[in-house]
């Protein structure tokens, strides 16, 4: 029986677009999505509207959550948050560890928020490259013995190349655009890479890529 696995990266984030925002910031690390990045988020929901996802699986970073959220009302979906699927905690990029924001506020703006669902994984700072490499192949691996239908990730550029190296054979490396979509199709515990990092479903994307 075949697997298809959507990995998708987050929309832009505010502080790409603002980044005087990072600098009053009450949670720093986890930015919202920008403007124009809801618009990606949503242009994603409408690209995957007629595939059979049953379940959608997100990182607890606003940012992916909101993307993910977009495409949850589309598909009519709860959200699992799984921290396996985290940011990577790279001590260059963030002092400590990511202060995200709390159940109260996301439980009431996002509804569709499943809290029943535990995390498989959690991630632990700081990370380096080989770290976070090894927990996001360890969360490819749990989730698919998790689920076995159809399932949507969104997580952020260091954990959809890691995922995807946790689902396909030699190691693959590229570079994951906001918003991108990369499709692993698995079976007998081997996957298939039949789309990567695709950007045909926006209306904009970056004229550079940055990793997180």
């Amino acid at each position: 029986m075949k697997q298809t696995v959507w990995i998708a990266r987050h929309g832009n984030r505010l502080d790409f677009v603002n980044p005087e925002w990072f600098n009053t910031a009450r949670r720093r690390y986890d930015p919202p999505l920008s403007e124009d990045g809801l618009i990606q988020a949503q242009e994603l929901g409408q690209r995957l509207k007629n595939h059979d996802i049953s379940h959608i699986i997100s990182s607890p970073f606003l940012r992916t959550i909101q993307t993910a959220n977009e495409v949850a009302q589309v598909l009519d979906l709860p959200i699992k948050l799984e921290a396996g699927l985290s940011e990577w905690l790279n001590p260059d990029w963030m002092d400590s560890y990511p202060e995200i924001h709390p159940q109260e506020f996301l439980a009431e703006e996002y509804p569709r928020i499943d809290w029943r669902y535990q995390s498989l994984v959690t991630p632990s700072y700081p990370e380096t490259e080989a770290k976070v490499t090894r927990r996001t192949k360890q969360i490819a691996s749990k989730l698919m013995r998790q689920f076995s239908e159809d399932i949507l990730l969104v997580g952020h550029g260091a954990s959809v190349l890691g995922i995807t190296r946790g689902l396909v054979r030699g190691n693959p490396t590229f570079k994951v655009p906001l918003c991108s979509l990369t499709k692993v199709v698995c079976s007998a515990g081997d996957g298939e890479l039949t789309l990567q990092t695709d950007t045909s479903h926006l209306s904009q994307t970056e004229s550079t890529v940055r990793w997180n």
